[in-house]
């Protein structure tokens, strides 16, 4: 256990450098302008020269990258991870604001998919060949070759636009004060990108558990179980459910880093204010603080699921657990 632990410390903390440096490296090659790009091309072509480099030095654009990343550097061994110079507040309390949306946003369609996806795959594989079987195979193929913002505008077309069921973005009404806000309207504004989000996301568990429930049916014991008088729907609920279940969550858990990369296109679609479109804002404006704190706690969240996911597969197969230990 204290190796385990040890060895994905180091890898967190490895993992954790990396990003940052390449984040840094990306903003720095990258051709964007900041200054340019946040005061806007009518105002920078207007702008005296004296406060042209006034402002080139303010957002850091002359001092070399090593500098700027020591820099950086230094002040995270204080807790400190800069300024968002794009939203002008610390990038811990833009990250912690647009945290809740996001996580909320994702936990949402995580669990819909999850779920979704493993009873259509149980559907799926205990008719196999069928017409039910044929609907959800087909379903899960042409949703993972949906684009993820496609799929967002036609629901935003569909279901706000001409049905009016749901409201056209953001994660609250507009014009109403954050005192004023109830669950039932932030849930509201959520309904929608979490629903988009989700369906993109059943295909991979719905197949998934479609393969594995054939194999547990074809099984000797669930055969056994069938001759004795259970039914097709009975063997699966007392013999294979458990079999069934860790390996889908297991999958599901791995499958966060996909959830986390569709939010970033929904965010943007549905106008949602979350880390997605708080990363697109700060990587157009050149703001390298914020993209690399959103960076870092985006590669912490995505290393948790794998951590976890690993963790599942282990249990699952007791022959990766001893692997791991002898690693």
């Amino acid at each position: 256990m204290a190796r385990f632990l040890a060895r994905n410390i180091a890898k967190f903390i490895l993992l954790m450098l990396a990003v940052s440096l390449v984040t840094f490296v990306l903003v720095s090659v990258s051709p964007i302008d900041p200054v340019q790009a946040n005061v806007g091309q009518t105002a920078y072509i207007n702008m005296s020269e004296a406060k042209r480099a006034q402002l080139a030095e303010y957002w850091g654009v002359n001092t070399p990258l090593w500098e700027r990343y020591a820099n950086w550097f230094v002040d995270l061994l204080h807790g400190d991870l800069g300024t968002s110079l794009r939203f002008n507040a610390p990038v811990i309390d833009v990250i912690a604001t647009r945290a809740v949306n996001s996580l909320a946003l994702m936990a949402t369609a995580w669990a819909v998919s999850g779920v979704l996806g493993f009873a259509l795959g149980i559907l799926a594989g205990a008719n196999r060949g069928r017409l039910i079987d044929r609907i959800v195979k087909g379903y899960c193929f042409l949703l993972a070759s949906v684009p993820t913002f496609w799929l967002g505008l036609l629901f935003l077309i569909v279901f706000s636009v001409q049905l009016g069921w749901f409201p056209f973005g953001f994660s609250v009404p507009i014009g109403v004060s954050a005192a004023d806000v109830t669950f039932a309207d932030a849930l509201h504004h959520l309904a929608l990108p979490a629903l988009t989000l989700s369906v993109i996301g059943v295909a991979n568990i719905a197949l998934h558990t479609r393969e594995k429930t054939i194999d547990v049916l074809e099984s000797d014991y669930v055969r056994f179980a069938r001759a004795r008088g259970l039914s097709t729907w009975g063997a699966l609920r007392h013999h294979g459910l458990r079999n069934l279940a860790l390996p889908a969550l297991t999958l599901q858990f791995a499958s966060i880093s996909e959830i986390f990369g569709g939010s970033v296109l929904v965010e943007q679609v549905f106008s949602y204010p979350g880390l997605g479109q708080a990363a697109v804002t700060a990587g157009l404006g050149g703001d390298a603080a914020l993209l690399v704190g959103i960076a870092l706690f985006s590669a912490a969240f995505v290393f948790t699921g794998n951590l976890i996911a690993s963790t599942l597969y282990g249990v699952v197969d007791p022959r990766m657990r001893k692997g791991a230990a002898h690693g």
